[in-house]
């Protein structure tokens, strides 16, 4: 990028405000989010979900940001105040955090994404942007914010929506659109049952990442608008994108690129616990897909000050493959394959694990043997146990995904933890 470029660029972001939609219940992530809002699940061995976002964010030098948050919303909320604090307000950086506070209707809550940013819409004002970016707070991917901002205004379009390329079969849990020769958006069905393919390949579909960029001005006469049409249900994808499309507003596409050079872009919604724990286990394969350690685009989070790992006893016993292992844990000697130990995790001596993500503070017991498992937090996981080896009674017990994923909880577990009243504050993390 050329220096006069770079200034362009840059220019457009400082007159940036970045809304991140934090909000969502994440029903789909079965236990996970029951305590937690889906942008606050632990990620990749030390993050939670929203620092991507949150990340691409600082990497792209937009550093005026709202978090709305909405349903349980604690942990993400104590995530934010303590990794998240260390913007320069002299300079005009801020992150905000903005609870559902039902400015607008005393009687509603939040009833779509278009009408979350609505009743924000006061504090918008408020830091007086030119333009406002959309992001969804539930995504793993990197993505360089100026490029599609540039691209944005140099298409002289009412808003862009960014969007990626996947397989047909996935598209269905997404808006699908059809471009134009230069991009421009000249169709959008939100989840169709039959999405369409883009041309000349009838098994890749064009969709929606849920990052929009408005102007502040047009996106607020839209919201407007929206509200007062009693038949919608206030959101992007449902309402707001097909109706500027009737209008024949312009809505142009943006193809989504990987800011690391020699790697192909990568995107994924983790909206499942299949898609969860794939994108885990991605991130720990020999050439993985998303380079955390990349140290051009950093993922910044919060974590507490915490000794090294700890591989205690091992000798010709041990066995570590494609693993990875977090500050404060302590592992004696077992085999560990495939598999994320978060934080302050302890495992006890004779254990086999594979394809176990174990989520902070989780002890297992000696001998045991895991197979395809996410521990939840601070399960303590009782000597000589055994699951991921008989589907059958692993159900009886457990949440089985449709992928053969097991969620284990303090809960299924026997031992009450963050689902009794009174449990205090950082068991519910």
């Amino acid at each position: 990028m050329s220096d006069r470029a770079a200034r362009f660029v840059s220019r457009l972001t400082h007159k940036t405000l970045a809304l991140i939609l934090a909000g969502g219940r994440g029903s789909r992530l079965k236990a996970l989010t029951d305590w937690r809002t889906k942008p606050a699940v632990p990620f990749g061995g030390k993050f939670r979900i929203i620092d991507f976002a949150l990340s691409n964010c600082i990497n792209s030098d937009i550093r005026k940001i709202c978090v709305l948050t909405q349903y349980k919303s604690h942990s993400l909320i104590q995530h934010l105040l303590k990794g998240w604090s260390n913007f320069n307000s002299e300079r005009g950086e801020f992150l905000d955090i903005v609870p559902a506070q039902q400015w607008l209707d005393e009687g509603q809550w939040y009833r779509g994404t278009a009408d979350a940013v609505r009743q924000s819409m006061d504090i918008v004002d408020s830091y007086g942007p030119e333009y406002v970016l959309i992001l969804a707070g539930d995504h793993i991917y990197n993505m360089d914010y100026g490029e599609l901002l540039a691209a944005h205004v140099e298409s002289g379009a009412d808003f862009t929506i960014a969007c990626n390329t996947i397989h047909k079969s996935e598209a269905s849990h997404f808006g699908v659109m059809k471009v134009d020769a230069q991009g421009r958006i000249i169709d959008f069905k939100e989840k169709p049952e039959q999405p369409d393919t883009i041309p000349g390949n009838r098994h890749m579909s064009l969709v929606s990442m849920g990052i929009y960029v408005f102007s502040t001005g047009y996106m607020r006469e839209q919201l407007e608008i929206d509200a007062a049409d009693l038949k919608s249900s206030h959101d992007f994808g449902k309402d707001i994108i097909p109706k500027a499309l009737d209008k024949g507003h312009k809505i142009q596409s943006y193809e989504f690129n990987n800011p690391v050079q020699n790697m192909e872009p990568y995107w994924r919604d983790v909206g499942t616990i299949d898609a969860y724990y794939m994108a885990n286990m991605e991130i720990i394969a020999p050439d993985p897909p998303l380079d955390v350690y990349d140290p051009d685009w950093q993922i910044v989070t919060y974590q507490p000050q915490l000794p090294p790992a700890h591989f205690a006893g091992c000798g010709n016993t041990c066995h570590v493959e494609n693993a990875m292992v977090s500050g404060g844990c302590v592992i004696q000697e077992s085999r560990l394959v495939n598999s994320i130990l978060f934080s302050n995790v302890k495992v006890y001596s004779g254990c086999d694990l594979q394809g176990v993500l174990a989520l902070p503070g989780c002890e297992i017991g000696t001998g045991a043997k895991l197979k395809n498992v996410i521990l939840d937090n601070k399960c303590k996981v009782p000597p000589y146990t055994v699951i991921g080896y008989d589907r059958k009674e692993d159900a009886k017990k457990f949440d089985i995904s449709p992928g053969g994923v097991i969620l284990v909880t303090r809960k299924t577990l026997g031992q009450g933890g963050n689902y009794l009243p009174g449990v205090a504050v950082e068991d519910r993390q």
